[in-house]
């Protein structure tokens, strides 16, 4: 491969714990947006390759061997993996790289629809051949690459599994210290070719997998053979690399990254890698000045296999990652040296940084908690107590979101408030401290007061007039304070005692007065209702007296009402129905007698309405009339019997008090004062006998239903007609049995001409209408059969014949 110029040392001077500047080799980085001074290549495993020799300029992607899809591409924007949901740009140890390279992709060897499971897997590398500037070899001269990586499980055994490796060489050796390499172990069982395709498969060893760093993805990537999705990808996220070649100076040295597919083919592999721009030696990140009392933390990269020493300034503590290449520091109260010594095979390397110390935070608290009427009004806040600056001020009106006021004061003035509003301030005591949030004030925000309406707004009160208004105020803000009376609306006097309710009562008045409510809510200023004007008349109220002022009727009954007018010059009747006399006329006279004859249908009103000339209010009397509800009487319905044959009746009534009964005539009948009584007939009663029956409540109430009993003078039996005409002419339109001194019909049974079936029943009084399956039937002969039980139990079968006529 060839070489290029790829670093000019710029020794610009020596410093403690020799870390000095020096240039790294061209694009090692990526910074350039492509590939240049990269090799790459890419192919199948123990297969065909294609090569991409540097210098690569301009060289973005390349493809995947010889798919479309992508094997290798540069990286300039951070996205999230979608497996790892690391970033692909990474900022590590407080080092932001700016680009990366992503190796590999989702995409296997089965692609290349070969047919057969041999022909290997991808590999895809990139490649730098780095001429080491040549020095003294007590300079150091460090790389530090950072790689992070996604390997799908194939359940191979581990040397066929998806792999990333690392590889740093120098005169044809392996520089192992820098040349990590990654696949995910399995237990080597997978037992027939190709790593196990075909037969059984290799069981991960997820507990050194996971010691290695990995951890399962929770994004699902293809489906087993039982078509449940498998979660068969793990992630490694971002790890880094330092190494020293200053033993190597004026030689030339190769870094190569890889990521291979599984060996069999159909398991994917891809890594991202990035480098750092810095050559200079060992480098400590972290904060140069420090918060007191405050953890944070420091770091270098990485080192394989090496060990690490670190020193911290008096009165600072390690609290975790002494020996590793990241601690945990608590800050002390002054500052001074933070030293690292890290070495290695690869490297003996140190650093140190000098570290201030500044006091924490202290948010303290903002002064003070208040009240203030909504609309205009002016509130000055302070922070106090506080060790830092006010970054900006917060506002929040729920205590949970807070909206964010751009004031780096420590002083803020809030203004025209209209609701209930916490404020804070976040401090920031410089940079290396964290942000605090103040204690919050609280400007608590009162509505204006609003007096609201009283109601009545106007009453007006004659002369002699029972009266004495309540009066109450409403759709009101704040806290009644007194009630007001005038006697002009001019001049207003509290009234005494002090009346805090919402309601007032007037009192007697002989002269036309004025009320109204004080209302005050919190701090705001007090604020009045309206008005209520009690206006005084000095005529007499109309006065009547009505008898009686309510009663109770039958239904279809009258009731007569009485009324004396004794003050008044007019009177009109309402009422929903009409009334005898009714009507309206004037008071020729006092006393004034009338009377009144109403007959409602359900429970209702009368009103008589009297006025008094000079008075504006009128004389409302109300009579209540309460109708009972109608009583219904059902005696049954009509029947037939033959002589000898017992009736029961079971007359029913609507209202359970009318308990008094009377049936006429008495014919047949064992009782006439029952609601069941029971009839028998002989030769000599008439051939019907149509029965009243009445029912009566103790009050006079009452209600009647009739019922008529045909008495045939035969035996009981069936008779059925021998014809019918059904033509929907409401007369002989249905065939049916008719049935005498019968207790049960069991069957009614219709025959055609052939013997088929068309129409049966067991009800009484059901026939049959002349339609088959909805069909009208034409003119002709049906055969019937019948058998019912008579009133004695004996059964009665007929059959016969009639004709259908159209």
């Amino acid at each position: 491969m060839m070489k290029y110029l790829l670093c000019i040392i710029g020794l610009l001077a020596a410093v403690s714990g020799f870390s000095q500047l020096q240039t790294c080799p061209s694009n090692i980085n990526f910074g350039s947006g492509d590939l240049s001074f990269w090799s790459a290549a890419t192919g199948l495993l123990g297969g065909s390759t294609q090569s991409y020799p540097a210098p690569n300029t301009g060289v973005t992607t390349i493809p995947e061997y010889s798919l479309g899809n992508t094997g290798i591409q540069v990286i300039t924007t951070s996205f999230s993996d979608p497996f790892g949901y690391f970033p692909t740009i990474p900022v590590i140890n407080g080092y932001a790289y700016n680009y990366s390279i992503m190796l590999g992709s989702t995409a296997t060897s089965r692609n290349l629809n070969t047919g057969g499971r041999t022909v290997g897997g991808f590999t895809r590398a990139v490649t730098y051949s780095i001429d080491v500037p040549p020095g003294s070899t007590t300079v150091p001269y460090t790389m530090t690459y950072a790689y992070a990586m996604v390997l799908e499980n194939g359940t191979h055994n581990s040397n066929e599994q998806p792999l990333f490796k690392a590889t740093l060489t120098a005169g044809g050796n392996v520089i192992t210290c820098a040349s990590p390499q990654y696949y995910l172990p399995t237990d080597d069982r997978a037992n027939s070719g190709n790593g196990g395709i075909g037969g059984t498969g290799a069981t991960l060893d997820t507990a050194k997998a996971k010691a290695n760093g990995f951890t399962n993805s929770n994004v699902p990537f293809g489906q087993g053979s039982n078509g449940i999705q498998l979660y068969d990808v793990w992630t490694k996220g971002w790890r880094e690399v330092t190494f020293d070649l200053s033993p190597y100076r004026g030689q030339t040295v190769t870094l190569t990254f890889e990521s291979d597919n599984c060996r069999p083919g159909a398991h994917f592999a891809y890594a991202y890698i990035a480098l750092r721009n810095v050559c200079a030696g060992l480098e400590i990140s972290g904060l140069k000045t420090a918060c007191s009392n405050t953890t944070i933390e420091y770091s270098v990269p990485a080192l394989a296999e090496a060990s690490y020493a670190w020193t911290v300034p008096v009165g600072w503590t390690i609290v975790s990652g002494q020996n590793t290449n990241i601690i945990q520091v608590t800050i002390g109260n002054t500052g001074g040296k933070i030293i690292n010594r890290e070495i290695n095979g690869c490297a003996d390397l140190r650093d140190t940084i000098d570290v201030t110390t500044t006091p924490p935070t202290v948010a303290g608290r903002v002064m003070s908690d208040t009240t203030v009427c909504s609309g205009i009004n002016n509130s000055p806040l302070t922070v106090s107590g506080k060790t830092g600056n006010v970054l900006k001020w917060l506002s929040s009106t729920d205590g949970v979101t807070w909206q964010e006021i751009a004031v780096a004061a420590d002083n803020y003035t809030v203004k025209n408030l209209t609701t209930s509003t916490r404020y804070a301030a976040l401090v920031q005591n410089g940079t290396a401290c964290t942000i605090d949030t103040s204690v919050t004030a609280i400007i608590a925000v009162d509505p204006p007061s609003v007096g609201g309406k009283v109601s009545p707004d106007n009453t007006n009160i004659c002369l002699g007039q029972n009266i004495d208004p309540q009066l109450t105020v409403s759709n009101y803000t704040g806290a009644i304070v007194n009630w007001q009376s005038s006697y002009d609306k001019n001049s207003w006097a509290n009234v005494a005692p002090v009346n805090s309710n919402a309601t007032y009562q007037a009192g007697t008045i002989s002269r036309t007065t004025y009320y109204r409510a004080l209302v005050k809510n919190g701090v705001c200023p007090a604020d009045t209702s309206g008005i209520a004007t009690l206006q005084f008349y000095n005529t007499p109220m109309p006065a009547a007296a009505i008898a009686p002022d309510s009663l109770t009727i039958c239904y279809g009954k009258s009731a007569v009402l009485k009324a004396t007018i004794t003050t008044g010059t007019s009177y009109a009747w309402s009422s929903s129905y009409p009334l005898n006399p009714g009507g309206s006329g004037t008071v020729t006279s006092v006393p004034y007698a009338m009377t009144e004859t109403a007959t409602p249908t359900k429970t209702s009103s009368v009103v008589l309405t009297v006025n008094n000339a000079g008075c504006p209010n009128a004389l409302k009397d109300t009579f209540l009339i309460k109708v009972n509800d109608p009583i219904i009487v059902h005696a049954g319905n009509d029947t037939s019997v033959v002589i000898n044959q017992p009736l029961q009746f079971n007359a029913t009534v609507s209202e359970p008090y009318a308990d008094i009964w009377s049936w006429t005539p008495a014919t047949g009948l064992d009782f006439t004062t029952i609601p069941g009584p029971v009839a028998t007939y002989n030769v000599n009663d008439p051939a019907s006998v149509t029965y009243i029956i009445t029912a009566k409540t103790e009050d006079g109430c009452s209600g009647s239903d009739t019922v008529t009993v045909k008495i045939f003078k035969t035996p009981a039996d069936i008779f059925v007609p021998s014809a019918f005409t059904p033509n929907s002419d409401g007369r002989n339109d249905v065939i049916r049995p008719v049935l005498v001194g019968i207790q049960k019909l069991e069957f009614f049974r219709v025959y055609n001409r052939w013997g088929q079936l068309v129409f049966a029943t067991s009800e009484v009084n059901k026939g049959w209408d002349g339609m088959i399956g909805g069909t009208r039937q034409s003119t002709q002969n049906f055969v019937y059969m019948v058998q019912a039980v008579d009133y004695t139990g004996r059964t009665i079968t007929k059959r016969g014949n009639f004709v259908l006529l159209r």
